[in-house]
């Protein structure tokens, strides 16, 4: 029996087609070989699958009975361009592959095709594509201090593991405090170079008379009050990675020096004319704008374009508020331990106000505000008022109360689904709700529990596979 490589094991696939008998047979067949699969009827079916979980391959059909294959594999390219997919045609639907694959597509197969052949482009795609983010395979360490159960960060990440393989420079955007120092350090931890040094400075904390010491080292007597030779980050990060954060405060004369140590892969020291060599790797992040600061004359547009060869973007926490709770109570467990306090979470409707708030310090904020609540805290739960207190600053979001109820409402709703692995019972006794009223708020929400059950290997989320 032809068997997936090691590196694709286990990995989620997502198969649409309105064929029920030959999605049960390609269902089959790629659990056989170790796959897990989720099969679909229908393209906007799989955008909504999509929405939930993220898998590591798209293997549909052109033909499909609402949204045409195209018009998926489109969408898919929008919104999930590190998501890898292969085309299944008829003769007829052949032009339409071409031109997909000229878009980006992975492959296409033509109907009736060889099970061999889409096992090995299978195994191919994903030996190319990134792991996925949440993937269970027990390789989770690189980005085990990142704390997301969102869908963009998922994203995120999936295109990060994907970067990481490389050697290329990495720009990383973002608003202060989203973290981009740990994904830094996560692409770090994912790469080649993971054994070797990780160094961080923060160009915009270190006085420019210090700075290019600090960068490039000095030898002995450079300038009044260097007593001794001492090496720079630079060549303490040789074979390893140097994280520049804040890259939009580096001084103008610094830029061109550092410009000068990537493009010849050479370090100076200061006071010295002797050039050592230097392997080392560059990401760098800032939440300035870059493009206005080389038009004002302020950030050179050659080392622009040298440390901006893949741009990675961190959302801001207003636009991952599933992720506010998980974090949360991560941080309350660690500074719990940290200042001996028995503390076993938030009351409901604090954690409500952590979700709901517009959060402008992003998670650098929420951990400021966790510790505050933390520090102060004198009973089991965190109330409601503590949280208020900590926060000071007002919701900056415009939403009405019922917007925001509903909203919390279904995150709600999700979140316990999915600590009760689809089970509606479970989840009801969680939310001290009978079934008859969970089943409404579930209607209400439009969520299927079912697609929360993490032990069903195919699911259909228009109707179930007829039986045999």
């Amino acid at each position: 029996m032809t068997t997936t490589t090691p590196q694709g094991q286990g990995a989620h696939l997502l198969l649409v087609d309105d064929d029920d008998d030959l999605l049960r047979l390609l269902s089959m067949r790629l659990t056989a070989n170790g796959y897990r699969v989720t099969a679909v009827g229908s393209a906007e079916a799989a955008l909504a699958r999509l929405s939930m979980e993220l898998p590591r391959l798209v293997i549909s059909d052109i033909r499909l009975p609402d949204r045409d294959g195209m018009w998926l594999f489109q969408e898919i390219r929008r919104s999930y361009p590190a998501l890898p997919v292969i085309l299944l045609t008829a003769h007829g639907t052949i032009p339409d592959a071409v031109e997909a694959t000229t878009l980006g597509a992975y492959a296409y197969l033509t109907k009736p095709f060889d099970a061999k052949t889409l096992l090995e482009r299978i195994a191919q795609a994903l030996s190319l594509a990134a792991p996925a983010a949440h993937a269970t395979d027990g390789d989770e360490d690189w980005r085990s201090a990142i704390i997301s159960r969102s869908q963009c960060m998922d994203e995120l990440l999936a295109e990060a593991r994907l970067v990481a393989a490389s050697d290329a420079s990495v720009l990383i955007r973002g608003e202060s405090g989203t973290g981009k120092e740990l994904l830094a350090q996560a692409i770090h931890r994912a790469s080649r170079r993971a054994k070797a040094p990780f160094i961080a400075i923060n160009c915009g904390a270190i006085p420019e008379a210090l700075l290019e010491s600090e960068l490039f080292g000095h030898v002995k007597g450079a300038y009044t009050g260097a007593v001794g030779a001492r090496e720079g980050l630079v060549q303490a990060a040789d074979g390893g990675t140097l994280f520049l954060d804040e890259i939009g405060d580096m001084p103008l004369l610094l830029q061109v020096k550092l410009l000068r140590v990537l493009q010849e892969r050479v370090v100076r020291q200061l006071g010295s004319d002797v050039a050592k060599p230097v392997d080392v790797r560059i990401l760098s992040a800032t939440h300035r704008d870059l493009d206005a600061a080389m038009r004002e004359g302020q950030f050179r547009e050659d080392l622009y374009y040298r440390l901006n060869v893949i741009t990675l973007t961190l959302p801001p926490l207003a636009q991952r508020r599933e992720d506010v709770a998980p974090m949360a109570n991560q941080f309350l467990q660690t500074l719990a331990a940290k200042y001996d306090k028995t503390v076993r979470g938030f009351a409901p409707d604090a954690l409500e106000a952590l979700t709901m708030s517009s959060w402008p310090g992003n998670v650098r904020q929420l951990y400021n505000v966790v510790e505050h609540v933390c520090a102060l805290a004198t009973a089991p739960l965190i109330p409601l008022s503590l949280v208020q207190r900590a926060l000071r600053v007002p919701s900056l979001e415009v939403l009405s109360y019922t917007e925001a109820r509903l909203r919390f409402e279904r995150n709600y709703l999700v979140q316990l689904l999915k600590l009760a692995d689809g089970n509606v019972a479970d989840a009801a006794r969680l939310a001290e709700r009978n079934r008859t009223e969970f089943y409404r708020l579930l209607q209400k929400h439009n969520l299927d529990a079912s697609l929360f059950r993490g032990d069903v290997a195919v699911e259909r989320q228009d109707e179930p596979l007829k039986n045999q």
